[in-house]
């Protein structure tokens, strides 16, 4: 067989950029997907590029049309695709009530329809193959919600109810649907951290408006303790695409901090689960 055609997004920085340089060292075709190639991200681009194994291609997950020829194109060149990672994201912090409609409605089109358009045109393929393997990158906090993150952990409650459906739906076709549940880790995503766009609201919370700095104080002081490293997001990944086709868990944790936490959530609502589908006549969806 070929070696594996795997479509990687947001390979600017942080997850993906490190994702794309270990799937290109294991012998992978990847292709690696970022916005402003020939601009903001030109030097990234040249970087991969460089690379053996890598082709890099400019792609904004929030342009349907664009999103689409991508992907068709690459179909047409390998003739395949075995792995699809959507990674692309932005982080946002602050109150809740800051955000506006616009803000939210942002937010969601890169988060959450920027995954759902990449699946949508890989599917068909994965789907003809009779094999594939779609890997969403969550969060820990797409299980919980902590306080001042609340909108950026709504799309990820909401990549997360996607996934776990499309998960059953495309088993039995060949196709395995994963998430990716990393906590944090010190990646360029904490430099660019979006907020609200009505910060006059601040005023109304007192001190409660300080608790998000407070937070960023706290995540360096856990960064500088416990030294959590990007690479075990990349590995899991690697892992995921070398485990047999439907044996692939639904959800992977790589969290050193709060791992645990979200691991005992994640086998609890699944026995839960299992029994929910069995109720309603989806039992065989578990097999």
């Amino acid at each position: 067989m070929s070696k594996k055609v795997v479509f990687i997004t947001g390979t600017n920085s942080g997850f993906g950029y490190l994702t794309a340089k270990g799937a290109a060292e294991r012998g992978y075709t990847v292709y690696a997907a970022m916005r402003n190639t020939t601009t903001k991200n030109a030097e990234k681009a040249q970087e991969l590029s460089g690379i053996d194994n890598i082709k890099v291609v400019d792609l904004d997950v929030t342009n349907s049309e664009q999103v689409k020829s991508v992907l068709e194109g690459v179909i047409r060149d390998e003739g395949r695709l075995d792995v699809l990672v959507n990674n692309a994201g932005y982080f946002g912090g602050g109150l809740a009530e800051t955000y506006t409609e616009q803000d939210l409605e942002n937010m969601f089109d890169v988060n959450l329809k920027g995954p759902w358009r990449t699946i949508k045109s890989a599917l068909p393929q994965m789907r003809n193959q009779g094999d594939g393997l779609i890997i969403n990158i969550s969060s820990s906090l797409g299980r919980f919600s902590a306080p001042f993150m609340t909108v950026y952990n709504s799309t990820k409650f909401a990549l997360e109810g996607l996934t776990e459906g499309l998960h059953y739906e495309v088993k039995s076709l060949g196709v395995d649907a994963v998430i990716v549940q990393p906590g944090a880790f010190p990646t360029e995503i904490f430099h660019k951290v979006a907020t609200g766009s009505d910060q006059d609201v601040n005023a109304g919370y007192g001190e409660i408006a300080n608790v998000p700095e407070q937070v960023n104080q706290g995540m360096g002081q856990l960064f500088e303790s416990l030294k959590p490293n990007p690479q075990m997001v990349p590995d899991a990944i690697f892992s995921l695409i070398d485990t047999p086709k439907g044996k692939r868990p639904l959800r992977t944790v790589v969290d050193v901090a709060t791992g645990n936490f979200v691991e005992s959530a994640n086998a609890n609502v699944k026995e839960d689960y299992n029994n929910f589908l069995t109720a309603f006549g989806m039992a065989e969806m578990l097999n």
